[in-house]
């Protein structure tokens, strides 16, 4: 991606937020997998993919937090830092994403209440529908330049036909398979709602860049944009989902 001049308020303020996200992601990595003997077997697969998708974060925010802390350089006679002539490599990003949200979606699918006979083919068709999702719009986040931002449109609105289908799928697919549970109901319902506001501020951070925010100021809102999105989703969610495991098994 193009680099860009950054202040040192500029600098800072991504530096921390990934710093934050890779603790949040590690946290709960640790939480989520200790917990898992907790659980009742049946239920125990959808805890570890739980704990699976936050340590493939975390994984991939340290290499993020690396080549960010690597593009730039402090200088004892200047206050901002300078490019170092290293590009930040923002691709781990989309190469967790393409890991972590087939897995994620996967992980509400096990725990909902659809019959066990729909529940692969469920998650199959949810998989592809996400990674083509992700596949289509990494083009796009790669081009920050004014000029050329019209195809970055063309990226985001074709990312965004199997993103509409995957919200429908957790929305309308999901929430028909009742629960004989009403508080198990409520806390699937919760749990993908928050996946579905959460992952709607991702298209909309897509498009800061072409919302007349540009340059430096459009890197950092992107990558704190982005950060705050994934800790939502994975580990908000991943809470959440081990919270729905543990009272399934205080049924068993």
């Amino acid at each position: 991606m193009t680099m860009y001049a950054m202040t040192d308020t500029q600098f800072q303020t991504v530096y921390n937020i990934l710093s934050f996200a890779l603790a949040s992601m590690m946290a709960t990595t640790i939480f989520l997998w200790m917990r898992v003997g907790s659980i009742n077997e049946e239920y125990k697969s959808a805890v570890v993919i739980s704990g699976l998708v936050t340590f493939i974060a975390a994984y991939h925010y340290m290499r993020i937090f690396n080549s960010w802390d690597s593009s730039y350089a402090y200088a004892l006679d200047k206050v901002d830092p300078e490019l170092t002539g290293q590009p930040f490599n923002d691709a781990y990003r989309y190469m967790d994403w393409l890991l972590t949200v087939p897995l994620l979606l996967m992980e509400l699918v096990l725990v909902s209440g659809v019959s066990s006979k729909d529940k692969s083919s469920m998650c199959l068709t949810l998989g592809v529908a996400s990674a083509l999702m992700i596949i289509f719009g990494y083009p796009g986040e790669l081009i920050t330049v004014e000029s050329q931002l019209s195809q970055r449109w063309m990226y985001w609105g074709m990312s965004m036909v199997p993103f509409m289908y995957v919200v429908y799928s957790l929305l309308v697919t999901l929430a028909a398979a009742k629960d004989q549970d009403p508080a198990i109901q409520a806390k699937l319902n919760t749990a993908c709602w928050v996946t579905v506001i959460s992952w709607c501020t991702y298209p909309v951070v897509y498009i800061i860049p072409m919302m007349g925010v540009h340059g430096s100021h459009a890197v950092v809102g992107v990558q704190v944009g982005y950060c705050i999105s994934d800790i939502i989703s994975k580990c908000g969610v991943g809470l959440m989902i081990y919270q729905i495991t543990a009272m399934r098994s205080k049924q068993q």
